[in-house]
This record gives C-alpha cells, sequence and structure tokens, in this order.
C-alpha cells in the first residue's frame, strides 16, 4: 500500500512542478502551515484569504480554487470565511510511507482570477503515535538440540512501526524461562534488534517444547506494543532405552481360539521421539521355537496372536521373552517375560460307544434283559468331561450304570410287536461344561413276532338274512377275522363248526372258503320249510401252538311271495265253479256264502283281501275284502232274476302278488230252506262224506302233518345248546301241543286279525261254522267239532299248519 502512495504523491509531484514553471511569474511567496495527522474532517488549519492579503467577499467571484499535488484532496478552502480546513481524514504514514526523513509536507496551490495570481501553500503533517509496533510474522519456531551448550544466541525477527521518532520501536521484552533470556541490539538507523541466548541446557524428555512471549515497545506517550510467540522445539538425542509397563505379564487364552485372535499387546515406551522412539519388537532366544510357533509376534506394535490352533488337551503353558528396541542409530532396548496359560475350553462333544447290541429279540422278552451295553467319554477336563446319558422317557428301556462310564440298556416293560414293531433308540450323551456339549447315537431295534394274539372277529354275532329260492353257490357273507400277529402266526384258515339238524350237517347247506372266510350256500332254502339256521365259524392261525377264535352266525331265511293263495272254501269238487242254493225269501245281511283261502307264504305274503271280480247284481250282493263273507244287501225282490253268478278273487299283498278265483252260481228257491244266515247261530248238516269236505280233509291234515314235522324238528334244534363258550341266541317262543285226537280233532290258533275259524265235522253229517272275526289282537280259532259234541281245546301249533292269509293289525283298520 505504502508504494502505491508513493506513486501517486509522485505522480502529484511531477504535475505541480509542471504548474508552478507555467505561472511562475505570478507566484510571490509560500505560505507554510503545520497540521497533526488524523485530525477530524473540517478541522480548521488558518484563515487562508487573511493571511494571503485576499478580500474574503471577493473570493467567490474571482473563482478561488485550491489545487491538490497529489491524486487525493484532503484540504479545502471556505470561499464564505477565507479559512483552510481539513477535508478528509490525514494518515502521515500514508501519505509519507518512507521513513529515511522524519519530515512530510502536503504541498497546495491557490489560485484566484482578475488578476490571475497563485500562491504556493506548504503544510506539514507531523507524525502522532497512532501505529502500534507489529512483527512480520506472529509466530516464530526455533528448532534447538538438547545438546546444544548454554550461551548459544539464536536470532529473532525485529519488530516493525510506521511511526518516527519518539514513536518507533525502543525496547523488546521477554517472557520469563529459565533457558532462555534476551540481549537488544541497535542498528546503525537506530532501529532495535533482538537476540534469543540459551541460559542453561534443554531436555526433550522432560520438556519438548518452550512457549515464549517476545513483546516491542515503542517511545510514544502513551507507548504502544507489539507481540510474536516464540516456540522453541527441543531436538531429540537417542539417550532414553524403551521400558515395558511392567516385567512380567500372565494372560490368559481360551483354546480354541481363533487363528489371528489377540492374544496381548506389549506396549514398551521410548522417552525420545522420532526414530528414536520408534520400537521394534522380537523375541528373545531364551523364547522356545514351540511357542514361536504357536504364537505371532508383530515388531511393529506389539500385538501377540494366535498363530495356531491351541489345544488345552495338547499343552496347557507357555513362556516367552519380548524384546523391544528402537531405531535409533546407536538403537537402546529393553524386555520383559510373557506367561500364557491355557484356559480349558468345553471343546470336545462327549462320545457314546455301543459295545454290544441284540437285534432282532422276541417280543416276549423278560423284564431286565440286557439289550446293549454303551460307554461314555470326554477328552475335556473338570466339568467340561463328565458324561451323562440318557435316553427318551416314552420307551420300555431304562440305563443300568455297570461301572464307570458303562452303562447297560435293559427292558422295564413288556414288549408288544403289534403296537410298536421296532424301536429307534437314540443315546444321547450330554456333558456338564457351559455350555453343554451333546452328542446321541442312534440304534434301532427289531421285534420278533410270537404267536401271542388270538383271531379277533369284527363282531362276536352276525345275523345273515337270505332270500328263500336261492341260487346254490349264491355269496351269503365275507366274515373275516384280523390277527395282528405276523407271517404264520397271521394266516388265518376258516371252519364251519360241525352241527346236525334233523340229521342234516351244516356243511352240507353252506361252505365256507377257508382262505377269505366267503360263506357260501350250497342249496337253495325253502322259507315254507327252514326259517333260520344257527352255528359257528371258526378261525385259526397257523402258529405253533395255534390260537382260534369263533363266532356265532344267524343265518335267516326271509319270505319270498312265492305261492299263491288256494281258496279251500267254497269246495269246489269239479272245475273252479260252486253251485249253492239260497231261499228267496232271505233277509237283509244274510250269509250267502263265505271264501276262505289259505296261502303258505308269512306275514305280509299271506294277508289275503277278497274282491269281487264279476257280480251279477252289485245292488244285491256284498263281500267282505278282509273275511270273503258275501252277504245280502237287501232282500229279493220277484224282478230279481233267480240266477247269479258271482266271481270272488283272493289275493296276496306280496309283490308282485298272487291270486286265486272262484265262480259262485246262485239260485234263488221257493222252498223253505234254512238261510245260510242262520249258519252264525246253529251249525249247518251236510254231509261230511260228500267230494269237497273229502278233499279238504285230507289237504288239512297232510299240510298239518308236514308242518308240525318241520317246526319239531326246528325247535330241537334251536333249544339245543352249544357247546361253545358263547351262548346262542334264545330259541324262538314256539309251543307244540301232541294231541291224540285225529286232524278233524286239531285247532289252529293265530294271531294275526284276519285268521278265520274252521270247524270241520268228523262225519258225513258234521257241521261246518263259520265265525266272525274277533276284535284286533285276539286270537281266531279254526276247530273241527265232532257231531254231537261241543268245541275241542285249542291247538296253537295247528295255527302254523294252515298258514291262512294275514294282514298286519295296522292295516286291518
Amino acid at each position: 500500500m505504502g508504494h502505491e502512495y508513493r506513486q501517486l504523491f509522485g505522480r502529484g509531484y511531477v504535475s505541480i512542478f509542471f504548474y508552478l514553471h507555467a505561472v511562475m511569474t505570478t507566484v510571490s511567496t509560500v505560505t507554510h502551515y503545520s497540521v497533526s495527522e488524523e485530525m477530524e474532517e473540517g478541522s480548521v488549519v488558518a484563515n487562508l484569504a487573511i493571511d494571503l492579503g485576499l478580500d474574503v467577499k471577493t473570493l467567490n467571484v474571482r473563482k478561488m480554487r485550491l489545487d491538490v499535488l497529489g491524486n487525493k484532496k484532503y484540504l479545502e478552502i471556505n470561499k464564505d470565511t477565507g479559512e483552510l480546513f481539513i477535508l478528509e481524514r490525514i494518515d502521515r504514514e500514508f501519505l509519507c510511507p518512507l521513513k529515511t526523513t522524519t519530515s512530510c509536507f502536503l504541498k497546495l496551490d491557490a489560485t484566484i482570477e482578475n488578476p490571475i495570481r497563485m500562491f504556493n501553500i506548504e503544510v506539514e503533517i507531523t507524525d502522532i503515535n497512532d501505529n502500534a509496533p507489529h512483527f512480520r510474522r506472529g509466530t516464530m519456531h526455533l528448532d534447538i538440540s538438547e545438546l546444544s551448550p548454554g550461551g548459544e544466541r539464536f536470532s529473532l525477527n525485529n519488530a516493525a512501526d510506521p511511526d518516527v521518532g519518539t514513536n518507533s520501536v525502543k525496547n523488546y521484552h521477554l517472557s520469563s524461562s529459565e533457558h532462555f533470556e534476551l540481549e537488544i541490539q541497535t542498528g546503525r538507523d537506530g532501529s532495535k534488534f533482538a537476540d534469543l541466548i540459551l541460559k542453561k541446557s534443554l531436555d526433550r524428555e522432560q520438556q519438548a517444547v518452550h512457549n515464549l512471549i517476545l513483546t516491542a515497545v515503542d517511545g510514544g506517550v502513551p507507548a504502544r506494543t507489539g507481540t510474536a510467540s516464540i516456540i522453541v522445539r527441543v531436538l531429540d538425542v537417542n539417550d532414553n532405552a524403551p521400558q515395558f509397563n511392567k516385567e512380567k505379564y500372565t494372560v490368559d487364552v481360551m483354546e480354541n481360539s481363533p487363528i489371528g485372535s489377540l492374544v496381548i499387546t506389549l506396549n514398551a515406551t521410548d522417552l525420545d521421539e522420532g526414530s528414536n522412539s520408534e520400537i521394534l519388537y522380537s523375541y528373545s532366544l531364551y523364547t522356545s521355537e514351540r511357542t514361536q510357533k504357536m504364537f505371532l509376534l508383530n515388531p511393529e506394535n506389539g500385538e501377540i496372536r494366535v498363530k495356531e490352533m491351541i489345544n488345552y488337551e495338547d499343552f496347557k503353558l507357555y513362556e516367552m521373552e519380548v524384546i523391544a528396541r528402537d531405531k535409533g542409530p546407536n538403537f537402546l532396548s529393553g524386555q520383559c517375560k510373557l506367561t500364557i496359560q491355557v484356559t480349558d475350553m468345553n471343546d470336545n462333544h462327549p462320545e457314546a460307544s455301543i459295545k454290544s447290541f441284540q437285534s432282532p429279540i422276541k417280543e416276549n422278552v423278560p423284564i431286565d434283559t440286557v439289550i446293549a451295553v454303551v460307554s461314555v467319554s470326554d477328552k475335556d477336563s473338570g466339568d467340561n468331561g463328565v458324561v451323562d446319558l440318557y435316553i427318551p422317557d416314552n420307551l420300555p428301556f431304562k440305563l443300568r450304570e455297570s461301572s464307570d462310564n458303562y452303562y447297560e440298556l435293559v427292558v422295564s416293560e413288556p414288549l408288544d410287536r403289534e403296537k410298536v414293531a421296532e424301536y429307534d433308540i437314540t443315546f444321547t450323551v450330554t456333558d456338564r461344561g457351559s455350555p453343554p456339549l451333546a452328542d446321541n447315537e442312534t440304534m434301532t431295534l427289531e421285534l420278533l413276532d410270537v404267536n401271542d394274539n388270538v383271531p379277533q372277529f369284527p363282531r362276536s354275532f352276525y345275523t345273515i338274512r337270505v332270500i328263500e329260492n336261492n341260487a346254490p353257490g349264491d355269496l351269503l357273507s365275507s366274515l373275516t377275522a384280523f390277527d395282528p400277529d405276523l407271517h404264520e402266526n397271521q394266516y388265518l384258515v376258516y371252519f364251519i363248526l360241525e352241527k346236525e339238524i334233523a340229521n342234516t350237517s351244516m356243511s352240507m347247506l353252506f361252505s365256507i372258503n377257508p382262505e377269505n372266510g366267503n360263506l357260501y350256500a350250497l342249496k337253495t332254502f325253502d322259507y315254507e320249510i327252514e326259517k333260520d339256521f344257527l352255528f359257528h365259524i371258526e378261525a385259526r392261525d397257523s402258529g405253533s401252538p395255534p390260537l382260534s377264535s369263533n363266532v356265532t352266525v344267524h343265518i335267516i331265511i326271509v319270505d319270498q311271495n312265492d305261492n299263491a293263495p288256494v281258496i279251500v272254501s267254497p269246495w269246489r269238487a269239479h272245475g273252479s265253479v260252486v253251485e249253492e242254493k239260497i231261499p228267496r225269501s232271505t233277509d237283509k245281511d244274510s250269509l250267502v256264502a263265505k271264501v276262505i283261502a289259505l296261502d303258505t307264504d308269512s306275514v305280509h305274503n299271506s294277508r289275503i283281501t277278497y274282491q269281487f271280480l264279476q257280480v251279477s247284481d252289485a245292488t244285491l250282493f256284498s263281500l267282505d275284502q278282509y273275511n270273503g263273507e258275501i252277504r245280502t244287501m237287501r232282500m229279493f225282490s220277484y224282478r230279481d232274476q233267480r240266477h247269479h253268478r258271482l266271481v270272488v278273487v283272493a289275493k296276496d299283498n306280496g309283490d308282485p302278488a298272487l291270486s286265486a278265483t272262484v265262480t259262485i252260481k246262485l239260485s234263488t228257491v221257493e222252498t223253505a230252506v234254512k238261510a245260510y244266515s242262520d249258519m252264525t247261530e246253529g251249525p249247518l248238516e251236510y254231509d261230511i262224506f260228500s267230494d269237497l269236505n273229502l278233499y279238504l280233509v285230507i289237504g288239512l291234515g297232510s299240510v298239518s302233518f308236514l308242518l308240525l314235522i318241520t317246526i319239531l324238528v326246528t325247535i330241537v334244534l334251536k333249544c339245543q345248546k352249544p357247546k361253545s363258550s358263547k351262548a346262542a341266541p334264545p330259541c324262538r317262543n314256539s309251543v307244540i301241543s301232541e294231541r291224540n285226537s285225529t286232524i278233524a280233532d286239531s285247532t289252529l290258533v293265530s294271531n294275526d286279525a284276519y285268521w278265520y275259524s274252521l270247524f270241520l265235522a268228523e262225519t258225513r253229517k258234521g257241521k261246518l261254522v263259520v265265525r266272525q272275526p274277533l276284535p284286533k289282537g285276539s286270537r281266531y280259532i279254526v276247530s273241527s267239532i265232532p257231531r254231537g259234541t261241543g268245541l275241542t281245546e285249542t291247538s296253537d301249533s295247528a295255527a302254523s299248519t294252515l298258514q291262512a292269509s294275514t294282514t298286519s293289525s295296522s292295516s286291518s283298520t
């Protein structure tokens, strides 16, 4: 900045020179003023008009002006008063940057016209102490070796002060220090310099850096100061050997520590610096090769890391000696001892070894039988090497310790191959370390089958319904038993236990497949002859000894509608036409005839209903559909024809239904003959030896005899107790009453609502009595009444003989 001012001010002197040369003839004298720098703007220096002898009132007219020999105009003339005043603050150090002289002038030219006159004005700028001393560098760095002797001198940078004279730098001061002092020097131009003197030797290890403050003071009043920092760095000398924190180190390391894991960091310190403090670590000659092989020492930072896998079971303690050496020209060294103790880690899994083993074994093996012997081991020590052996709790086995680290596997519960065929036994061995380690060993125990299971049928009693008229060889059912054993103990053979009924063996009626239990019928069954069969089937395995069981089979023959009704009344001697005579005077509701049909089928197949298939006069005759009675609906009139033809059909309740018909020719006569309606009150005499009665007696006798024989045989077979422990189903409640009387003396009884009572006479002069049905739930009696006698006693067995057609009680209403 000072150089720029010098250029500006120089150009101003040149301009002033030429100007003065042009108006030299008009200049008379030089007016001199003196003013201090840094005066306030507007401050009056002097009354220039008065000092030059000019009229103040003419200054504006004569156009007085002030020219500055330079670029800046610091002063100006007040044309109203003629005063010279400060236009801009003046800095002497800016106007006169060179300190070759203490004087500093500002030269001005004042010019007026009419006439033109020029006045030379010289203003001296006097210095004030407005600048403090300052150092070109605020911080000075000195490097001094700790081997430098006392009294050595070090030059310092001097301070500069733009002020001149007494206001410039006059003295220097140094902050307090036991190692340094200050010496002041004066230059030829009077400037002051300072030298730093070393009073006593330095020790870097005690204090590596010394911070000093240098102060420069000028001569102004008041005095101004400037400061600079002096940083003295002490250069190191290798005069200190490396030292470890401790002479002996002991450290624990876990076995199986990962390779590269840090064991310890050895720290040796050297009070020196630089290369003198840089340390290299190494093993001493007293460290074994095994130790150096197991642990890696970093020579730069002293870290000792795992080099190879450590095994506590191989080596438990390592000792080494480590040297720390600096990098100085004449290196110094220190050393320490390190002991590494290996800590056991639970790193070895316990082991289970099966020494002996039996498989397979029979399922009926006794309890406490030894199945296997197992040994356990663990290479670790302490609790890490203590081993426990377990097996799952849900197995029928237990462990029994036989000796140290040896266990026996014995049977603790009965075994059953049918429940569990084989066992996967897992031996779990666990040590007591923290955390514990475990291992397992699995063996498979197979059980051999023993014939200890009896064949079992799904049910103990089978009821099989067979429709009569079946084809021989039909499959009735499959009776399959199950045996959970294996192989030959499981192979079953089926038999029918022999039982005779009416000199007939069951094997003649039925056949069973010995391999799969399929039951077949060997003959065609007739419900009217055979109603049911009861026998036993045995299933026997092929074990040794064989085991067997049997099941009761009840074969029920189901009736089919295979018998058509047979009309037994009125009796037809020839063909199917019956001729009857009836008095013409017969009253209303008189019994004309009664149609009776029998059906040897059972239940609904034997229930018969009667209908007119053809009637000559529908207004004259009615037919009861349940009892077959034909009655008059009104009295005969003279208009009615004498001959009537009635066709009655008797139909059973089967599906499809079967039927029989009878044709009755009625002739009305005028003679006095008892009407058929009187037959309900007294017996009607007729020739018992007529063709109709003869055929009826023979037919009924034959059927009754055959049915009686069949019932007797069936009851005997049913009531016979089987030799098996299982009780046979109870016999049906059948009662057979044998009588010494002839067939004509037999009485037939049934609970069906539509049985009818028939009375057959022994002789040709006997009587036929047809009774009305009894109320619902009552019995109907068909009896033969010998001539001249009363009713015979009732026989329940005769009811089964006639097999009259019936309907259910619910359908009778």
